[in-house]
């Protein structure tokens, strides 16, 4: 019998570390497919997932129930994929960001399931072109608008779970999905 995920929360908040570790378990894919999509960098996606589940073990007891609790995890693995992009960026010292390393971990499952989502090299050539071409125009964007839009249209999430997420106002969260539709669009406008 599967455990239900409030009951693992409360678990946990009691010191459980068998039912974070459960916890661990069923959103590691999609807490790592999100930094994935904000840091697009294996390494730095891996080092923020691990660090967002690090501060949620850290700050459970802080968890109110206001939101849901993938809605709380959503919010800490944002941030510290974020705060990865932040310190990439310190440690490159004006070089441009190098490709994610995909051949040495090839056998990773968490990459495999990021990269199950995008095209694969046998798609037809135009969707891979566009794919690559909208990969590109997501990289251009400022780290607030890439992650808004990643979060409203690829994780589904609400205009108020964005604005949670992102520490703004629904107002400042529309804002930022807009700005970045409106620059893909713009981007895009060849491929209509």
């Amino acid at each position: 019998m599967e455990i239900d995920s409030q009951d693992l929360v409360v678990a946990a908040r009691g010191g459980s570390e068998a039912a974070f570790h459960q916890i661990v378990q069923r959103h590691s894919r999609k807490v790592f497919q999100l930094c994935w999509r904000i840091t697009r960098d294996h390494m730095l996606a891996e080092d923020a997932a691990q660090e967002a589940f690090y501060k949620a073990w850290r700050g459970l007891a802080e968890f109110d129930g206001r939101s849901g609790f993938a809605t709380w995890l959503h919010r800490i693995a944002v941030n510290a994929a974020l705060e990865q992009l932040r310190r990439n960026a310190r440690h490159q010292d004006g070089r441009q960001q190098s490709a994610p390393a995909q051949d040495a971990s090839a056998d990773d499952p968490f990459l495999e399931a990021a990269e199950s989502e995008l095209p694969t090299p046998q798609d037809h050539l135009v969707a891979s072109a566009l794919q690559g071409r909208v990969v590109q125009e997501l990289e251009q964007m400022s780290a607030m608008e890439r992650t808004a839009f990643v979060l409203k249209h690829v994780e589904g999430a609400s205009l108020e779970d964005i604005a949670q997420t992102l520490s703004l106002n629904i107002g400042q969260s529309k804002q930022a999905v807009f700005r970045a539709v409106r620059k893909l669009r713009s981007a895009l406008v060849d491929w209509r």
